[in-house]
């Protein structure tokens, strides 16, 4: 009999040191099932199931994450067989009839393109532009439009979404507690790609055999020692909760002390479905982006702040260049002298056409830019990165 009191006071202090050893909150086994399936209006797809775990500590967590898809506003299709909107290549994509948030009346008019492993919420000035239309599968793309004046932050929620409530796991290939993976791509009109200018920061970690398996770093990356991706507990898996701090959307937010996103390649991520395939060629500058466990990492937040290095240069609307542009050339006239500057041009679709790298451009002096005589008539995004990397973006008319 002593033995066993023996055995469980140690217990109980080995819970004690694994759970001081984080912030987090520990729960185990499954959650209560809330919602069965919030979306089951396309064929095929997974149950997107919604669940509350209860962690230790005695506070409940909706899993795998509260999200804002049962109200809506929805992100326009990019690729979603759901929808039936399949283009089969980026060529076949129309934009023009897709809706434009205004943040600022006087902004620019930007589109970006989002693939999220498996769900996103997009937000810009902390303003929600729209949700991931598909939470769980058939995996898809979104488009979305918005105008804005720099600098500005694109704040976007993100969720690996789960079958096993609390669980952190799905039936895949006749494993029925397959840990799965994650992933986000994007790539905006105004030169803006996904890459480790972002921060990134998880709030849900499962599954785990044992909490003990999380340790947070210095940097605040909170890390899974856990490397196997087949985790035998099943129905016993542990998962660890974090807060998510309020105004996280806001331009006003400190995101100083989240830890930078870690790159993927897409055969980790394992993309090998239509709303990528069918553009790999169009994502290629951007990177797939994720905190630091693709497997385990289930809701992340993740934040990029455009154009807010201060630049002389760019500071004042007096300062900008004066663009201008005839049959042959774009001509700049930059009112500051710019060295190792970089030029580029984009279609409104966001395709890089051409790129200037090391440009010198002195104050008063026109610099000429070729006018790629094989370009269709139309609208075009010039950028002028300053070499503090700052950004001054201009739409210009070939007509």
């Amino acid at each position: 009999m002593k033995f066993f009191l023996l055995l469980i006071v140690l217990l109980s202090s080995s819970y004690f040191t694994i759970a001081q050893s984080f912030t987090g909150s520990v729960s185990r086994g499954k959650a209560t099932v809330i919602e069965q399936n919030i979306y089951s209006s396309c064929s095929g797809s997974r149950p997107s199931v919604v669940g509350k775990s209860t962690s230790s500590d005695s506070k409940e967590w909706i899993v795998p994450a509260e999200t804002v898809f049962l109200q809506g506003p929805y992100l326009s299709d990019f690729y979603n067989q759901c929808n039936n909107i399949t283009p089969s290549n980026i060529n076949a994509v129309n934009i023009t009839n897709i809706p434009i948030k205004v943040i600022d009346d006087d902004g620019d008019i930007i589109t970006g393109y989002v693939l999220s492993d498996n769900y996103c919420e997009v937000y810009i000035n902390g303003i929600l532009i729209g949700a991931d239309p598909v939470p769980f599968t058939p995996f898809n793309s979104c488009l979305l439009r918005f105008k804005v004046k720099k600098p500005y932050t694109i704040a976007v929620k993100l969720v690996d979404w789960e079958e096993n409530s609390g669980l952190g796991t799905e039936n895949n290939n006749g494993n029925l507690y397959h840990a799965g993976d994650a992933g986000f791509i994007a790539r905006f009109s105004d030169g803006t790609i996904s890459d480790t200018s972002w921060k990134a920061q998880v709030y849900y970690i499962s599954p785990l055999m044992s909490p003990d398996s999380i340790i947070e770093l210095s940097n605040n990356t909170r890390y899974c020692k856990q490397l196997a991706r087949n985790i035998p507990c099943a129905d016993s898996c542990y998962a660890v909760h974090y807060p998510i701090p309020n105004n996280w959307q806001s331009p006003a937010f400190d995101d100083s002390n989240w830890p930078k996103a870690y790159l993927y390649t897409p055969e980790t991520v394992g993309v090998n479905f239509p709303a990528w395939t069918n553009f790999t060629s169009f994502w290629t500058s951007s990177s797939f982006i994720w905190t630091s466990n693709l497997v385990v990492d289930n809701l992340v937040l993740a934040r990029k702040t455009v154009g807010s290095k201060p630049s002389s240069v760019f500071e004042s609307l007096e300062s900008q260049p004066i663009i201008s542009v005839d049959n042959k050339s774009i001509s700049l006239i930059s009112h500051k002298d710019i060295h190792n500057a970089t030029l580029q041009l984009f279609s409104l679709l966001g395709n890089c056409i051409g790129t200037i790298h090391n440009a010198e451009l002195s104050a008063g002096i026109p610099y000429q830019l070729p006018l790629y005589s094989a370009l269709p008539l139309g609208v075009y995004c010039i950028s002028i990165k300053d070499p503090n990397s700052y950004v001054f973006t201009s739409t210009i008319f070939i007509h």
